[in-house]
This record gives C-alpha cells, sequence and structure tokens, in this order.
C-alpha cells in the first residue's frame, strides 16, 4: 500500500505564496575549503530554504532538502562550486514550486597564528558565516567573520601622559641640572608611570559579498587584511617578548571605534574581491559598563545598509 504524501496530495487551505520555507539548526560536520588552502573539517550549523512559488501546494519536501546537505557533509567539500551546486539542487528538486534557494552555514574556523615576537604559534577561533542566495538563475555569496583586537583609547593615553608629565615636573621642580640614568630609572619605576591608559578587547564584524573573481571564499585573506589593518590582533601563544610588543603595537595604534571603522572602511574599499561590504565595530568599554560601537557599509546604491 502506497503510504500518503500530503505535501504532494493536498491542497492548501489557505491559499498564499511563502517566501521561505525549510530548516533551521541542522548541526553537521562538514569540510570547508576556502583560499588555497586544504579544506578543514568545522562542526556547523545549517540553514535551508527554498520560496514556496504555488499558492495552492500544502508544502514543500524537506527531506529533500535535508538529503541534500547530508550528500553534501559525508561525500564532499564546503566550496564555492558545491555551494552553488546545492543551491541549484534545492531549486530543481522542487522545480513545480520554488524559483529561489537560499542556505547558511555557521561554524568557528580554527587557524594557527604567529605570535608577534617570538614565533610561537597557538590557535585562534574566528566565528565565520557563509551564505549562499540563487533568486531567478542568479547567486549571491556572502562570507562573514568576527575578527578580536585591542583598542587604546586615544583620550585616556592623552590624560595619562598628562599626569606623567605633572609628576615628572613634581619630582624635579627644584633642580637645575638632571642626571640621564636617574631619569631613565625613574621611568623604569612606578613612581614615573604614574598612569596608564585603557585599553579593551574589541570584535570588529565583517560581512562582504563575493565578487566574481572570486575562485573560493577569501576567508584566510579577509581576516589578514582586517588584522594587518588593525595592528592589534588579539594573541594566542606569548612570551614576555611578544607581550612587550603587543603594548608597544597598542601604544602606537590608539584608536575610537570610529577610528577602527575608518581604518577597515578604507581598506575593504581597495579590494575588488568584493562587490559590497558592512561592518561593525564593537569596543567593549573597561572604563564605561557600556559598548562604543561604529557601524559603515560601502554605500552602494540597493546595497548593504548599516
Amino acid at each position: 500500500m502506497a503510504m500518503p504524501d500530503i505535501a504532494n496530495s493536498a491542497q492548501a487551505q489557505t491559499e498564499g505564496k511563502l517566501d521561505r520555507v525549510g530548516m533551521s539548526n541542522i548541526e553537521l560536520p562538514i569540510m570547508v575549503q576556502t583560499d588555497d588552502y586544504p579544506a578543514q573539517q568545522v562542526s556547523a550549523n545549517a540553514e535551508v530554504f527554498v520560496n514556496l512559488g504555488d499558492p495552492q501546494a500544502k508544502g514543500i519536501h524537506m527531506s529533500r532538502l535535508y538529503l541534500q546537505l547530508d550528500e553534501l557533509s559525508t561525500e564532499s567539500e564546503l566550496n564555492i562550486s558545491t555551494l552553488t551546486a546545492l543551491l541549484q539542487g534545492f531549486i530543481s528538486s522542487h522545480h513545480e514550486l520554488s524559483q529561489s534557494a537560499f542556505v547558511k552555514f555557521s561554524f568557528d574556523y580554527h587557524l594557527r597564528r604567529k605570535s608577534l615576537i617570538s614565533e610561537k604559534r597557538g590557535w585562534k577561533a574566528y566565528p565565520v558565516i557563509i551564505i549562499g542566495h540563487l533568486i531567478d538563475g542568479n547567486y549571491e555569496i556572502e562570507l562573514q567573520v568576527n575578527v578580536p583586537y585591542s583598542s587604546t583609547c586615544p583620550c585616556s593615553a592623552a590624560l595619562a601622559r598628562q599626569l606623567i608629565q605633572r609628576a615628572f615636573s613634581e619630582k624635579y621642580e627644584q633642580q637645575t641640572e638632571i642626571n640621564k640614568d636617574e631619569i631613565v630609572a625613574w621611568l623604569g619605576s612606578t613612581q614615573g608611570i604614574v598612569a596608564t591608559p585603557h585599553s579593551q578587547r574589541s570584535i570588529v564584524e565583517v560581512k562582504v559579498k563575493l565578487s566574481s573573481l572570486n575562485q573560493s571564499f577569501p576567508l584566510i585573506e579577509l581576516i589578514d587584511l582586517i588584522e594587518k589593518t588593525l595592528k592589534t590582533p588579539v594573541q594566542a601563544a606569548v612570551k614576555r617578548e611578544d607581550e612587550q610588543e603587543f603594548a608597544r603595537l597598542n601604544g602606537q595604534n590608539l584608536m575610537f571605534c570610529e577610528d577602527a571603522a575608518r581604518y577597515l572602511q578604507y581598506a575593504l574599499h581597495q579590494e575588488t574581491k568584493f562587490d559590497d561590504f558592512w561592518l561593525r565595530v564593537n569596543h567593549y568599554e573597561s572604563l564605561h559598563a557600556h559598548d562604543a560601537v561604529a557601524m559603515t557599509t560601502k554605500g552602494i546604491e540597493g546595497g548593504y545598509s548599516a
């Protein structure tokens, strides 16, 4: 006896087209291939959707979406080619119902990162989202990554320098001649450096729309661009010389959230691999109980908005 298939045989009691129907929170391991690097296995969370363009159809065939996703997980790897094939497969399996498809993968991507001076290495995990759209035969692929870094407040640095100047003046105001070695020793003491500027761990969220120039996901290239632009990425394994260099980099790259957003805005404008970009800078303040935030986009018509 044939089993009933309500999605195929029944008609919708209330007719209407739906923009997206599918599944979310699908947990699966998947091999992800980025840049020119070998594929890396990640533990992903996926969402898959198609539109329901037939207003009379009862529903879509969700198992067809799931099985194609499972096949990608077990028999292939995620790259630009397989992502576009997956989207086309979603529509082909619903050729009478759907004209658009959507898939989203969220995962942590681990990279071995080298320290600043000693060249020790350690793991850093970067939260990543890859999104694919297929609408009326047109593909759009988006890549999003969160990158942590350190930000030191320019205002706080200026106030700290003023206190150091004041302490110096008070100590040597009665002396007409000052011994260089004595000053060097004083500057290396807690009495000499009476104040330090506040800094905080910060995170920038960057989302880009890939241009047709990309043959693979430029994930590591994007992470490297962000860290090179901001100059103060958080570290993994460090020795004392690395910590000292990190302190120097923070002191030479003071930034408000507005500064960080503008640095990245300029750097991303130079990239031809990205048709559009959106970014949000989050400075998790150590002085305040609230966060300092700046957002910007490439600013193209019909593109991302803040």
